[in-house]
């Protein structure tokens, strides 16, 4: 019999992942993600929140693959996950992790993958990095598949010449996915977003000591603040990231120069607002655009709508719009309260409102396309 429940996601034997279900009865399924013809692939940091959301994309998506390495730090090393039924150890990351890897996955933080990117490159393996540390490397292209592809179309697995592709910021992955299309329509002059980021952002620790504070505090006890030394539980904060001297904090930034170098536009006026809010995985992004061209809000709605890898929740009769909740676990980016700007000229402007999974496509599912477009 096979392993439905299973097949789909991957178990960390000792962690914070429960342990492997008992198999249940079901129709058989062929999975044919395990192939001779596939690239070699390794998961870097593969027992963290993004890490997990790797292995789960890869089997939602059939990604072909012939082997698969499992990379985390010597404190992780051999633990035991399960992987579409197949047992794995956890290996201890080393320059020699990516001798024969095709195609390496990296989330395990910057110093990381500064350390440890070049290595892979220097063995002919394609690095597709999570972190912060290359993206802003002109000689790195900062992909959103939806959105540039260009960018890496000289880059392909398996040819022994190894490279690095940077996973932009997800903040602006998920903004840049609604404002694209729009952008391309009407050129975006001037964009200003205020985020509403979730405990993913921060990683595991992070979402667990969300879901301790909350309890904490509903039984009158004071909570335990760790992550962000702070209250997080049924508060909002300005965004953990350190503040820089222009008064604007990193991830702030982050936003205003992937856009730019994203779009190729230099010229393009940016500015944002991040602010961590207590939801569990998924972003929401308060965007107004100001646009050389007039755009009407009825055919930016349609734009949209025919947008890849964006679904639109723009009912206003009954005030239903994108949440937080509605997208998580989900590929798509939701679009709502698309409405014209009364406070610019004409159809010069538009207010948008969206949300996205930030472990997914603010994370591991941009960068499994990314993957795919190295086959």
């Amino acid at each position: 019999m096979a392993s439905l429940s299973v097949s789909r996601h991957s178990h960390l034997l000792s962690g914070f992942l429960p342990a492997r279900p008992k198999p249940i009865s079901g129709p058989t399924r062929v999975r044919m993600s395990l192939r001779d013809d596939g690239p070699a692939i390794a998961v870097v940091g593969v027992t963290g929140a993004v890490g997990q959301e790797f292995l789960s994309v890869l089997s939602d998506r059939n990604f072909p693959y012939r082997s698969i390495k499992m990379l985390a730090s010597q404190r992780s090393a051999g633990r035991r996950i399960i992987f579409e039924d197949r047992d794995y150890v956890v290996e201890e990351l080393t320059a020699d992790s990516f001798d024969g890897v095709d195609i390496a996955l990296f989330s395990a933080g910057g110093s990381i993958s500064k350390k440890f990117g070049p290595a892979a490159v220097d063995r002919g393996t394609v690095v597709v990095d999570n972190s912060s540390a290359f993206r802003m490397d002109e000689k790195v292209p900062l992909v959103i598949p939806e959105v540039n592809p260009e960018a890496m179309q000289h880059i392909k697995a398996g040819t022994g010449k190894g490279a690095l592709i940077a996973n932009p910021n997800c903040s602006t992955i998920i903004c840049l996915m609604a404002a694209t299309p729009l952008h391309r329509r009407a050129k975006v002059l001037r964009m200003v977003v205020s985020t509403y980021q979730a405990a993913s952002g921060a990683g595991a620790a992070a979402m667990e000591s969300s879901k301790l504070q909350i309890r904490e505090v509903l039984e009158g006890k004071p909570p335990t603040c760790k992550i962000f030394n702070r209250q997080y539980a049924f508060n909002l904060f300005s965004h953990n990231a350190p503040v820089l001297s222009n008064g604007y904090n990193e991830e702030e930034m982050k936003m205003v120069k992937e856009t730019r170098k994203i779009w190729n536009d230099k010229d393009v006026k940016v500015t944002a607002t991040c602010i961590r809010v207590p939801v569990m995985r998924a972003h929401a992004e308060s965007v107004n655009l100001q646009f050389e061209n007039p755009l009407d809000e009825d055919t930016a709605r349609d734009i949209l709508k025919n947008a890849p890898g964006v679904v639109v929740i723009d009912d206003r009769e009954s005030n239903s719009f994108p949440t937080p909740l509605e997208v998580s676990n989900k590929d798509d980016v939701a679009v709502g309260r698309i409405r014209q700007d009364l406070s610019q000229d004409g159809n010069q402007g538009l207010d948008i409102f969206i949300c996205g999974d930030q472990i997914r496509k603010g994370a591991a599912l941009n960068a499994i396309q990314i993957a795919e477009m190295l086959l």
